[in-house]
């Protein structure tokens, strides 16, 4: 393996790096807000909703989508040497797009669990906007591999 496939495949493994510092991050966001959120339930004689969990590992499937990127552009990195600069873009921009995704899906999941412990209400409603949010790690994943030479 030359100097270069070592970099496309160190950028591959940094792109997962990328995704997992924005999953910690929008993992963190809300889970803090659902600690938040239950302990004013307690506070306030409410049962405190077991639902909070979903919002709070939503951000979680980013780093997943970028091991898939990672383990389906290893074998073309080996495979074509000349084209590693062209995957280490790949995954910079994909590895940058997963963290993007995971911190803002966690922001929403944050305000999410605010609303649900407040009202008890739109849960499903608070779901469909972190499927949004999610939609565009899909695309980004999706995008990663058709940018693929």
């Amino acid at each position: 393996m030359d100097k270069m496939q070592v970099l496309a495949l160190g950028f591959g493994y940094f792109s997962v790096g990328l995704a997992a510092v924005g999953s910690a991050i929008g993992a963190g966001m809300a889970g803090s807000t659902a600690i938040g959120a239950w302990k004013k339930c307690y506070q306030q004689g409410k049962a405190a909703p077991f639902l909070l969990v979903a919002m709070v590992g939503a951000p979680l499937s980013q780093t997943i989508y970028a091991m898939l990127m990672m383990v389906l552009a290893k074998p073309k990195i080996v495979a074509s040497p000349e084209q590693a600069l062209a995957y280490i873009v790949v995954g910079i921009l994909g590895g940058c797009a997963q963290m993007a995704s995971a911190i803002l899906q966690g922001k929403c999941g944050a305000a999410g669990c605010i609303a649900f412990a407040e009202t008890g209400k739109g849960f499903a409603n608070y779901l469909i906007v972190l499927g949004v949010v999610e939609t565009c790690a899909i695309f980004a994943l999706i995008f990663s591999f058709m940018a693929m030479p």
